[in-house]
């Protein structure tokens, strides 16, 4: 939403994920509950990659790319990324 002047307007979930749909774009989020129930009202998404929030972003990063490297297409695909368990 960002690229379309839409970033941080408090757009309800089902619109967000509406909007991606239509311009077939996939949609990175940390509110995961929502955007996972959402899913199975709306399966023809352009994908859906689901993060648990994590402050060290450049890890995430990563891991977010390992996830997608392996997939040739997102479209109707939920993709969690989960934050690495502390060690301790």
């Amino acid at each position: 939403m960002y690229e379309d002047g839409r970033a941080n307007q408090s757009l309800p979930d089902e619109q967000v994920l509406s909007l991606a749909t239509e311009q077939r774009r996939a949609l990175l989020t940390t509110n995961r509950k929502h955007f996972i129930r959402l899913r199975r009202h709306s399966p023809d998404h352009a994908g859906i990659i689901a993060c648990t929030f994590d402050p060290e972003f450049t890890g995430q990063a990563g891991r977010i790319a390992e996830a997608l490297a392996s997939q040739s297409s997102l479209a109707g695909q939920l993709i969690r990324i989960y934050r690495p368990q502390e060690k301790g």
